[in-house]
This record gives structure tokens, C-alpha cells and sequence, in this order.
């Protein structure tokens, strides 16, 4: 253990305290500044603890609203003013009804699924569904469209099923990598079909609003698979949605 500059290094330099010398502070990972915006996706799965649904969604609810609370404090914010004294409880209703309700299985839709009895075999696109995510990185809001394609093996889903898929995965601290590939994987699995394409457009407000803060740009990530992979039947994907790639 060494001291520089009032910081102490431990482990290699690895973690750093960030007090005052007089024993306040905490100790903190500094590969998360040195990695900065290079932000990687851990794994196509959600990262979740393995306790995370032994709490109930009100007890959640109070636990956030204490912690966002003396995050304003921290802030400095007046917590007696009548603007702000809801907000620890209006974020924290928030977070766990809204914005990140997808994290909860108990909200995973349950899709209607129809014999194709028109025999209809060629490929069914639904384009522009709305999209409302959180960059996991910074918690700052992603939005835009996704667009889904598929071509039936035997069933059909109900077209507002395929909204609420997508919602129910970008309601959740999210990678757009990663959420591309979760609404395509759910419906291969619910259509029992592999042939699925899935892209999505969206702005991400940890771009627009802080670090080079661009507001012009737009990610798009896609997820092709079965007859998709075909470049005919991905350009014939990409017309349907008007995107030429």
C-alpha cells in the first residue's frame, strides 16, 4: 500500500481511496475511469444477482427512495422544498414500475401465438415499434425504433405481442447489443423459428447530452439469423423498413 498525492493505491495500483487523509472516502475500482466510454457488454444475459426478486417490488421501492434521497442531499438539493420533497419517491416508483419493470419475470409478456391457417409464407415485418431503454453505463435514456421480421414455420404471433417483447426487454438497464439480440433470441424461441431478423435505431442521451455530446448521431445494431442471413432476404428485410445498407 502506497500514498500519492493523498489517494491511496492498493493491490497493484488497482483501487484507489479517494478521502481526505482523514478517514472519509471509499475505495473505488480505477479501471472504471481508465476504461472510460469503452464500454463492454458482459454477456447476452442480463446480469442479475441471484437473491434480486427476494424483495417485493414495495420494498424495493423504499429502499431506492432512502438511497435517492441522500443522493440529493448530496447534491445539496432542499429536500423541504415542495418541488423536490416527492422526488425520492416519484424516482423510486419510477424505477421499479416503469423504466426497469422489465428486469421482473412476473412482467415477461405472454404472446399469443395463432396457427397460420392463411398458409402465408412469406415474411411478416413490423417496422417502427417504439423503443424506451437505459444506457446500463450511465442510466441515461436510449429511444428510438426497432424492427422485427420473421417468416412463419407453422405459427403466427399476435402483431401487439411483438410491441410488448420489445418493450419488456428495453425496460431494463440495457446494452443495445445486447437487447438486439434478446428480443431476436425470445422470438425465435416463442415462434419456434429461426428465421427472425431484428434491427434497431436509437439515440443514446450518454452521447447527446454528456461526454462529446452528439446530438446528430444514431447506433443501429442488428440481429440476423435463419433465412435472414441470405443477403436477398436481408435487403429484401431492409426495404421493407427503408434502410439500405
Amino acid at each position: 500500500m502506497t500514498k500519492l498525492n493523498g489517494h491511496t493505491e492498493l493491490l497493484n495500483g488497482k483501487y484507489h481511496h479517494n478521502g481526505n487523509g482523514n478517514g472519509n472516502g471509499h475505495y473505488y475500482d480505477i479501471s472504471i475511469d481508465l476504461m472510460g466510454d469503452e464500454h463492454v457488454a458482459g454477456s447476452i444475459e442480463t446480469p442479475m444477482r441471484e437473491d434480486a426478486f427476494e424483495l417485493s417490488d414495495d420494498a424495493k421501492i423504499a429502499k431506492i427512495e432512502q438511497h435517492f434521497e441522500q443522493i440529493m442531499q448530496t447534491l445539496g438539493l432542499d429536500l423541504t422544498d415542495d418541488s423536490l420533497r416527492g422526488t425520492p419517491r416519484r424516482v423510486a416508483k419510477m424505477y421499479v414500475k416503469e423504466i426497469f419493470k422489465g428486469l421482473n419475470p412476473a412482467n415477461k409478456p405472454v404472446p399469443s401465438v395463432f396457427d397460420n391457417k392463411f398458409r402465408y409464407g412469406q415474411m411478416l415485418v413490423e417496422k417502427s415499434i417504439n423503443l424506451n431503454s437505459t444506457c446500463e453505463h450511465h442510466f441515461l435514456p436510449i429511444f428510438g425504433k426497432a424492427h422485427v421480421g420473421y417468416v412463419a414455420n407453422g405459427a403466427v404471433i399476435g402483431l401487439s405481442k411483438i410491441n410488448r417483447i420489445v418493450d419488456y426487454f428495453a425496460r431494463r438497464p440495457q446494452v443495445q447489443e445486447r437487447l438486439t439480440v434478446q428480443i431476436a433470441n425470445e422470438l425465435k424461441k416463442v415462434l419456434n423459428t429461426d428465421d427472425v431478423a431484428v434491427v434497431i435505431e436509437a439515440k443514446h442521451m450518454c452521447v447527446s447530452c454528456r461526454g462529446i455530446q452528439d446530438e446528430s448521431s444514431t447506433t443501429l445494431t442488428a440481429e440476423y439469423s435463419g433465412i435472414f442471413k441470405n443477403e436477398k432476404r436481408k435487403e429484401e428485410f431492409l426495404a421493407y423498413i427503408g434502410l439500405k445498407i
